[in-house]
């Protein structure tokens, strides 16, 4: 069975989804250490100035070994308003944004005290607007007890019954691929090339990769998953407007 095991995030970029695409099962890593100044709470989106990051506030004074799956809302801060706004602002002329906009004010209507139960809601909420099904289980839920990082993916796989792991770039830094085959796990680590899709301002700005799904969605709706694949691929126009600017893989 081939599995993939990644941290959740906050609207997720392209290859977070493609992750799940190629993979039967998707374990959400929640059961480890959260970090500050990275995907858990915040991603970005793109708007006539250029990048512009959506942070979700949370507690963290005092709290610096926490989990993901603990890590609590800061709503002493209006940050729901300002997302929405900020979405409405940057994409209202996008071609699909009214088909989606709605459903995404009734997510952030809800209030949460956890940051896990937001990035869930809005990850369930991506998926079914992406047509991607796919098995979803909480690492947390397997009660593993190994704090060694590659011991207890192992683990996970081992638990799981995946002869096959899926796993992200950075993982390259520290996973043994001889150990996770003496363990009777094939790794094969994520090699994304980054799909163009047309976007807002591309003229003006070039194309801009690595931004949170929603920016593909808004601009092709029920495309936007065949575009993420390579199902589709959509021509770059040539002149200022074929330039990129972010990460590409």
């Amino acid at each position: 069975m081939r599995l993939a095991i990644l941290q959740p995030g906050y609207l997720p970029w392209l290859g977070f989804f493609e992750q799940m695409y190629q993979c039967e099962l998707f374990v959400i890593y929640d059961d480890v250490q959260y970090t500050k100044k990275d995907w858990r709470n915040r991603n970005r989106i793109k708007t006539r100035n250029g990048i512009m990051r959506l942070t979700v506030p949370v507690a963290t004074k005092g709290r610096y070994h926490q989990s993901i799956r603990d890590t609590r809302i800061d709503h002493t801060q209006n940050w729901k308003r300002k997302h929405l706004k900020n979405l409405k602002t940057w994409y209202a002329k996008a071609l699909y944004f009214d088909q989606y906009y709605r459903d995404l004010t009734r997510i952030y209507d809800k209030r949460r005290d956890f940051l896990i139960d937001l990035d869930m809601d809005l990850i369930f909420w991506l998926c079914k607007t992406l047509g991607l099904k796919r098995d979803i289980i909480f690492s947390s839920s397997l009660d593993i007890r190994s704090t060694e990082r590659e011991v207890k993916i192992l683990e996970i796989c081992h638990r799981l019954n995946a002869d096959f792991l899926y796993d992200g770039q950075s993982a390259k830094h520290f996973v043994d691929t001889g150990s996770f085959y003496d363990g009777g796990v094939t790794v094969q680590f994520q090699d994304y090339h980054h799909p163009y899709y047309n976007q807002l301002w591309v003229k003006e700005q070039g194309f801009i990769a690595k931004l949170s799904v929603l920016d593909l969605l808004f601009n092709h709706g029920p495309d936007s998953l065949a575009i993420l694949t390579g199902d589709m691929v959509v021509s770059r126009p040539s002149g200022p407007g074929g330039k990129s600017e972010g990460w590409w893989a």
